[in-house]
């Protein structure tokens, strides 16, 4: 009876006594419960499975996987069907294109000193290399002629090689670099190409052809006398476009227009910005400087 009181009166003496036991294990006893938890020879188990227990978890999580990597993988080529390596999907939201500037080396300040080959030459390689894939034999070669002052709209499937309208480098005269090899560098009246981005299926100018401009961004306007542009009057003839992409217009070249700045203030820093006019063309959105026109500086030394 007074064991049975003791018990009455005190039954969380028990569960304590598990607990004064646990507290008394030694670390020789924690490393070897791990070792058996890790392996149990007599259970025959490794972290409390055998092998066949490891083996059915294993073929479970393999087989949930391969299911769900091969849903993914259906999804993702059912999505790909509905898209066209050629052309994008969605075209009503063109943006307006943008330009950019030969020659370029590193920088939108174009600055030398006519007296000193070594300030120039640089230049003028930049633009001989670009200008290889325009010589006349090349484009004649590759390409064909088309009737100017319209655009040159090519049907069939989007898979069918499309043709490529002739740009000769033999169009921008005096800034061809045939008759003046150095481009005008050496006589500080250099000539700088202008060319659109290209924009899969855009038509510039809504039917008129796209031409450029040049002005003295910011500071006196008499720094800039003179620009001739080239050809003609400085406009992307329409038989360029539209672009129908680098997988079916293979030997497409891009019309340039050449800017030779004939008469630019010597021995100042001349901010020029060359802009493209014509119909949904936006070239005044000060967060993006290069959205329809370019800014960059030329400075020509003695």
């Amino acid at each position: 009876e007074n064991k049975h009181e003791e018990k009455v009166q005190d039954p969380d003496r028990e569960k304590d006594q598990p607990k004064a036991n646990m507290g008394s294990k030694t670390w020789a006893d924690l490393a070897g419960d791990m070792k058996i938890f890790l392996w149990n020879p007599e259970e025959r188990t490794c972290l409390g499975r055998t092998a066949k227990s490891w083996g059915l978890i294993l073929l479970f999580y393999f087989i949930f996987y391969t299911c769900l990597a091969g849903m993914f993988a259906f999804c993702l080529y059912v999505m790909l069907l509905t898209l066209s390596p050629y052309t994008p999907r969605f075209r009503d939201h063109v943006s307006p294109p943008g330009v950019m500037i030969r020659p370029y080396l590193n920088g939108f300040t174009i600055a030398f000193n006519v007296s000193q080959p070594n300030t120039w030459q640089p230049y003028v390689d930049n633009m001989h290399h670009f200008l290889a894939a325009y010589d006349d034999k090349v484009q004649e070669e590759k390409n064909i002629e088309c009737v100017p002052g319209q655009y040159f709209i090519q049907g069939g499937y989007d898979s069918e090689e499309k043709k490529a309208c002739q740009f000769k480098r033999s169009l921008l005269q005096n800034c061809s670099g045939i008759e003046d090899p150095t481009f005008g560098y050496s006589k500080g009246q250099p000539c700088i190409l202008l060319k659109m981005n290209r924009i899969i299926g855009y038509r510039p100018g809504d039917g008129v052809p796209v031409s450029v401009d040049c002005k003295v961004q910011k500071g006196n306007e008499s720094h800039l006398r003179s620009v001739d542009f080239y050809p003609g009057n400085g406009t992307f003839d329409l038989m360029y476009y539209p672009y129908y992409g680098k997988f079916t217009h293979v030997n497409y070249t891009s019309p340039l227009v050449a800017m030779h700045f004939t008469d630019v203030q010597k021995n100042y820093l001349v901010p020029i910005q060359c802009s493209l006019n014509g119909k949904g063309i936006i070239n005044d959105l000060n967060s993006d400087r290069f959205l329809g026109r370019i800014i960059f500086t030329i400075s020509i030394g003695k």
